[in-house]
């Protein structure tokens, strides 16, 4: 992604076709999120389902998107300096950045969805942009840093606020947050405004930090823009990021498919905790993965075919798609919409979410091929750089 000075910037490949990607990632991981209760795995279809999808995308789909996130951060600051603009420009574009994503973040999260990630991401610029400016070491040092503190915190936090409670409860505990099965959507907002204010910098501390420092070291180095230079750092990250996310996951995903026992309110909190852990190497993995996959795409010289290029379409649109995905996932499963979430299987809300996965490629492809941008990117841009001159600078 090279930029001049009064001329377009020429989009690379694999950072829109992974963010496009993820979002499929992200709908499988949200539709189950809003079932709220027990009986969600009733057969072989349902029991395959919830194993593959907690070994390869519960709690990888976030850390993938940080990654992303992080890089993009490097990428939009690049883009600014060499537009003959200076680190106050950048730093003033992406602090509007960040307001602009907790304030979208806010409304998405009060009105459709309580763990909300655009607010996390939003409050991450408001707070960690210094990381921009600070050496290599100190970001990996940082990352990993962020890491062990998390897990750490997350184990304590898990065991004391008492991570058996679901067999006790039953359903009940099964939903995640209590504004999920609040049946009157005014009283569902308030409750989600609580939970909003409490989830979003849990999410940052405990989820997004570790992943994003990683994607600005990344960034730097411009790993995804030019995979073709880090062929074996990918190669390695793939089989190291993906083969740790599965050893990691693998006893979680065994119980949460029901196709072992449960071990117990003493092992299953821990088992947890040591899933989302390897998340954030599955993250890497998966950002890797789709990096040679664009580069294999690029030396076939089929970067054009129809499904790649609506994919990346979904990328360059990813925050209209993702609050697309909840406005429909509410709809579906909420209370005071069809009320699925308490009735339907994980296979049929795996179902909804390929199928919202779907539409929101058709329609990002017909944007695409229309020439227009997604409505939450045009509004995001046209307010953080309202006002904002900068020499030579061109359209995102």
């Amino acid at each position: 992604m090279s930029s001049t000075p009064g001329s377009p910037t020429r989009r690379s490949l694999a950072p829109d076709l992974a963010r496009g990607f993820m979002l499929l990632f992200i709908a499988l991981v949200n539709a189950q999120f809003f079932l709220t209760h027990a009986d969600t795995v009733r057969g072989t279809g349902d029991q395959v389902l919830t194993f593959v999808q907690s070994l390869l995308v519960n709690g990888r789909a976030i850390p993938l998107f940080s990654l992303l996130f992080g890089y993009g951060m490097v990428w939009i600051a690049r883009r600014i300096t060499e537009s003959g603009g200076g680190w106050v420009h950048a730093r003033t574009v992406l602090h509007r950045r960040g307001l602009w994503m907790l304030l979208i973040g806010l409304v998405h999260g009060v009105l459709l969805l309580p763990v909300d990630i655009v607010g996390a991401y939003g409050l991450a610029l408001l707070l960690f942009l210094f990381f921009l400016r600070v050496g290599d070491r100190t970001l990996l040092w940082a990352a990993g840093a962020f890491a062990v503190g998390s897990a750490t915190l997350n184990l304590l936090l898990t065991y004391t606020l008492g991570g058996g409670q679901v067999e006790e409860e039953g359903a009940a505990a099964h939903a995640a947050v209590p504004s999920l099965v609040e049946a009157d959507f005014v009283a569902a907002m308030g409750a989600r405004l609580a939970e909003w204010v409490l989830y979003t910098p849990v999410t940052l501390l405990f989820t997004v930090m570790a992943p994003l420092l990683v994607g600005v070291w990344a960034g730097r180095h411009r790993v995804l823009e030019h995979p073709e230079l880090h062929r074996t750092l990918l190669v390695r990250t793939v089989v190291v990021g993906l083969g740790i996310a599965v050893a990691g996951g693998l006893p979680d995903a065994l119980v949460s498919a029901s196709l072992v026992p449960n071990p117990g309110p003493v092992v299953e909190p821990a088992l947890w905790v040591l899933h989302d852990a390897a998340g954030w190497a599955g993250g890497a993995g998966w950002a890797a993965l789709i990096a040679l996959v664009a580069l294999r795409s690029s030396e076939r010289g089929v970067t054009d075919h129809p499904l790649v290029v609506a994919v990346a379409a979904v990328g360059e649109r990813s925050l209209s798609c993702y609050l697309a995905q909840a406005a429909v996932f509410t709809l579906v499963f909420a209370p005071y919409g069809l009320g699925l979430g308490a009735a339907v299987s994980a296979s049929a809300a795996a179902g909804v979410a390929v199928a919202t996965w779907a539409a929101t490629l058709v329609w990002a492809d017909l944007s695409r091929r229309r020439g227009g941008r997604g409505p939450a990117e045009t509004l995001l841009r046209r307010r953080v750089y309202a006002g904002v001159h900068l020499p030579g600078r061109t359209g995102e």
